[in-house]
């Protein structure tokens, strides 16, 4: 049985992505997707629920087809420009009353039944494709995915190349290509679902999604940054929550002992990040306001052993030990760099 919730009680780690997405945190009403409609004339309404607290997303709907010159199907998305990167887990929802049911990430040109599109698709028996329109009201076509019902889907677009990968769970991606120019440069790209039957409704559940904007190719490490999300992954399950996103970055988040903030470094400081506040503070350091990612918290969460470039030895890493809640570091190395890796 599916759920549309997460719920965060095995093990979890705290993770961090270098990506930055098109949405803060996915709490908002929506999450990443406020618009959303059948395309076509569907008989029978769909529908998207989102759940904030799980961050996935329940999409129900009909839809005869996404084949031939048209379309009738459900669909979620957000406008986008340029090159991005959409991403998620998806599983269908009970048996299904058509072997060709299919869901999965879309990037169309427009909200008209036979608009050009390219689509990351999964059907109910497994069958797995990347699937286009290059012109509208022209007929569909297909590149068949080696997988056979992938649990992870990834829809990358580069200028005029597009690319679906798809993965089960623990294996790496397989790619499939495709050149396609017709669909602009500003196109509505999102998540799907269509019963193949138009007078069935069918659903799927979308989870650990993210809209991604990738590095440009200039981007430049340590003087370029894309953003930071703070994520808590959980290792039974294997969802994923973003809890916090920021333009700056986030470097090595540790869990307190008693499970209820994260400690990470950013910008040279030191800061505590509270779980149930959802808000991070500041742990004073005194002198030391040129950390670098290397920190650890001691077994007993008295104490943080943490790296600082010290003016006083050339700017080189040295190592010191601070109060957990802060106070004046203690050197303990004599001289750099030294790092206190985790």
């Amino acid at each position: 049985m599916l759920s549309s919730r997460v719920k965060l009680s095995g093990p979890l780690v705290a993770v961090i992505f270098g990506f930055m997405t098109v949405s803060s945190s996915g709490q908002q009403t929506g999450g990443d997707f406020k618009s959303r409609a059948d395309i076509g004339n569907c008989r029978l309404p769909g529908s998207m629920v989102y759940d904030p607290a799980g961050q996935t997303y329940l999409l129900t709907g009909a839809g005869e087809n996404i084949w031939f010159g048209r379309d009738r199907f459900y669909f979620a998305w957000t406008s986008l420009k340029g090159d991005f990167i959409l991403r998620t887990r998806m599983e269908f929802v009970g048996e299904g009353g058509h072997p060709h049911r299919k869901g999965g990430l879309m990037i169309r040109a427009g909200e008209g039944t036979g608009a050009p599109h390219v689509s990351g698709v999964v059907h109910g028996n497994g069958l797995t494709s990347l699937q286009y329109r290059k012109q509208g009201g022209g007929m569909t076509e297909e590149i068949v995915s080696a997988n056979k019902a992938p649990a992870i889907l990834q829809l990358e677009r580069r200028g005029d190349l597009y690319v679906f990968s798809t993965a089960r769970e623990g294996e790496p991606l397989i790619p499939d290509t495709l050149v396609c120019g017709g669909l602009g440069d500003e196109v509505l790209a999102g998540i799907f679902i269509c019963s193949h039957d138009s007078m069935v409704k069918e659903s799927a559940l979308f989870s650990n999604l993210r809209v991604i904007i990738p590095a440009k190719e200039d981007f430049l490490p340590y003087r370029d940054y894309l953003g930071s999300r703070l994520e808590i992954l959980d290792l039974e399950t294997g969802l994923r929550k973003v809890i916090y996103t920021t333009t700056g970055s986030i470097q090595a988040p540790n869990w307190s002992p008693d499970g209820k903030s994260l400690v990470y470094t950013g910008d040279g400081l030191l800061y505590r990040f509270d779980l149930k506040s959802g808000k991070p503070e500041i742990i004073p350091s005194d002198f030391a306001t040129r950390n670098n990612n290397d920190h650890v918290l001691s077994f007993d969460g008295t104490k943080m052993g943490i790296s600082h470039h010290a003016e006083d030895d050339g700017g080189n890493s040295n190592i010191y030990v601070i109060p957990a809640g802060g106070g004046v570091p203690e050197r303990i190395t004599d001289r750099g760099p030294s790092y206190f890796h985790g």
